[in-house]
């Protein structure tokens, strides 16, 4: 092979790379506005978490607030909701789950597993029942507790008849799991961190 051939099989080869290159760039430059345009917008960046002062939360009473398009309940239960919880034997829960993404995968569905920092009194939790997504009412449910005329604690789904106790668990109806509690610090002893 002469010179001459060999540089006109270099140029040529030369060619098909930088034209292969131009080409693979100008691929990745027509994709991008279709990929970017797949990542969440602000708004959604924005309510990745959330801070909630407990503070005004007068014991018994319970708050709902939105968190990544889903109600979370946020509830100050008294002591006898407390003590109604605790005294579950973990056999009679339909979930032995925790459900906690706080505690260890796979910890038992006891009261203490329930809630973050030992802070007993506020119970945290996805208001969406685990059946097929209702959202269930508070201080309902034959798991709810009579106390002072009325009933406390507890949560009924109406839809379809799912009922949990004072700690969210499921106890009866088609609802497969407790009431999910979402990933929350505490920031301060009456304030928190949802995600």
């Amino acid at each position: 092979m002469s010179t001459a051939e060999h540089a006109e099989v270099n140029r040529r080869d030369f060619l098909y790379i930088a034209t292969g290159a131009v080409g693979a760039v100008g691929a990745a430059l027509t994709a991008w506005p279709f990929i970017n345009q797949m990542n969440p917008d602000a708004s959604v960046l924005a309510m990745a978490t959330v801070e909630v002062d407990l503070a005004p939360i007068a014991e018994g009473q319970a708050i709902t607030i939105k968190w990544r398009g889903n109600p979370v309940f946020i509830r100050h239960r008294t002591g006898p909701e407390i003590e109604a919880a605790k005294a579950v034997k973990m056999e009679e829960l339909p979930d032995p789950l925790a459900r906690n993404a706080n505690v260890k995968e796979g910890d038992p569905a006891t009261d203490v597993n329930r809630v973050v920092g030992e802070k007993e009194q506020f119970l945290v939790m996805m208001g969406v029942c685990t059946h097929l997504g209702c959202v269930p009412i508070g201080n309902e449910g034959e798991y709810a507790i009579v106390e002072g005329g009325g009933k406390m604690g507890g949560w009924f789904c109406p839809c379809h008849g799912s009922h949990y106790d004072t700690a969210g668990r499921i106890r009866k109806g088609p609802a497969p799991e407790n009431l999910p509690v979402p990933v929350y610090s505490y920031l301060s002893d009456t304030k928190i961190r949802i995600g």
